[in-house]
């Protein structure tokens, strides 16, 4: 995950560059570093790097990392021809090369020749099976050709393995989600969970499953999940605090004429209602009199 830190560098970088003011391969190095998506802007001053002889053989071995780089952008562009011209000098230079093979998969997928790239993934997988960019390609191609459930196959048989790949747990929960299937998605988030406890980004989406999964326990569960959240930001996420009001409006309709003892206690519902008000007094003080509404409408309050 980037941080706010992060992503000012490389803002400031971002600006800098596309003013003239030089650190075009910083830049690039830094878009690779955090593993961002700027496929327009690394096409360009990539592209600006590689014409020009004097700054291209100044990175030195550095050069090939560029051309895989500017070959991936173009992709994304969909500038095939240019990402043909870049993988055919690293063919040339590597022509034994896994990675190389791995980019001609991508340009056979780019040019929608799913049946091709698919064919060239289960070859490499066979002579090595845990390759695991392979495995995310084939997953790709699936998702393209929009045939989610063997996306979901190959997210399934791959995490078998690869049970610590939090961005393939992430991936294959959102996918369970478009697809209404909320219990397979709250397993996933509690994997998640489980991997890294202290991020609220999970809380608070697995604590929307269950929210919409409904029923006395899940929306109990739920609020806690939510509380958790609003614990590990120190009490500054909105959807959260939200989150929170509508377990606690939910429960109390699905509590009437329950025990005293099933019931929720009001007091964080009313931390939540404080904070929400405080920040709009803040942040939105003209959106104010929506939030009391909205508040009112889920017969909740301070």
């Amino acid at each position: 995950m980037v941080t706010k830190s992060e992503e000012d560098q490389l803002n400031r970088l971002e600006s800098q560059v596309d003013n003239g003011g030089g650190g075009e391969w910083e830049y690039l190095c830094l878009v690779r570093k955090l593993k961002v998506r700027r496929p327009d802007k690394v096409l360009k001053h990539g592209l600006a790097i590689l014409n020009d002889f004097k700054k291209r053989s100044a990175l030195g071995t550095e050069d090939w990392t560029l051309c895989e780089q500017v070959a991936i952008a173009a992709m994304d562009c969909q500038c095939l021809d240019v990402a043909k011209d870049c993988i055919k000098v690293l063919r040339k230079r590597f022509p034994d090369s896994k990675r190389v093979g791995r980019l001609e998969g991508m340009l056979l997928e780019a040019k929608g020749l799913w049946a091709e790239a698919e064919k060239a993934y289960s070859s490499f997988l066979e002579d090595n099976p845990f390759d695991q960019v392979i495995h995310k390609r084939r997953v790709a191609v699936a998702k393209a050709q929009g045939n989610i459930s063997t996306a979901i196959e190959c997210l399934n048989k791959y995490l078998d393995t690869f049970m610590a790949d939090n961005d393939a747990w992430r991936e294959l929960a959102e996918i369970y989600v478009s697809l209404q299937m909320y219990k397979q998605a709250a397993f996933c988030y509690e994997e998640l969970i489980l991997s890294q406890p202290t991020n609220p980004l999970y809380h608070i989406a697995y604590a929307d499953v269950l929210y919409t999964n409904g029923g006395i326990e899940n929306l109990q569960a739920a609020k806690k999940y939510y509380a958790s959240a609003i614990n590990l930001t120190g009490g500054k996420n909105q959807r959260a605090l939200f989150g929170v009001c509508l377990c606690t409006s939910a429960i109390g309709q699905l509590s009437k004429g329950r025990n005293k003892d099933d019931k929720e206690s009001p007091e964080l519902q009313a931390l939540a209602v404080a904070a929400l008000e405080k920040d709009y007094k803040q942040g939105a003080p003209d959106k104010l009199p929506l939030l009391t509404s909205t508040l009112k409408s889920l017969r909740v309050s301070s």
